[in-house]
């Protein structure tokens, strides 16, 4: 599930788990999810995006699970890091290649 500042984890997962434990007590998916919602004071599209997203971590929906988008995350941001060093070290090296050259420059 997506991270929110305004609602703690733990009722995220209250309200995904209401909406499917009940969900076959509405017309639609839509119907228990605005029923859902509204008692948690979230929008309907907000919670939407909870079941979406827990279905996608449970396997039952494709798509990105969050422990891969974290890990994709931190891949980035590794792969930022060594770009940046690897930078770093082509200067040094085009530095030091131009002090140790033999020739004299013109």
């Amino acid at each position: 599930m997506g991270k929110s500042k305004r609602y703690p984890p733990e009722v995220r997962e209250r309200a995904v788990r209401l909406v499917l434990e009940h969900r076959e007590e509405y017309s639609s998916m839509w119907a228990a999810v605005s029923s859902i919602a509204a008692k948690f004071g979230c929008t309907a599209q907000t919670l939407q995006g909870w079941v979406r997203q827990a279905e996608i971590d449970g396997g039952v929906r494709r798509g990105t699970s969050t422990s891969d988008a974290e890990r994709i995350k931190e891949l980035e941001r590794e792969n930022r890091e060594l770009r940046r060093a690897n930078d770093i070290l082509k200067a040094a090296s085009a530095f030091f290649a131009r002090e140790l050259d033999p020739q004299p420059r013109r």
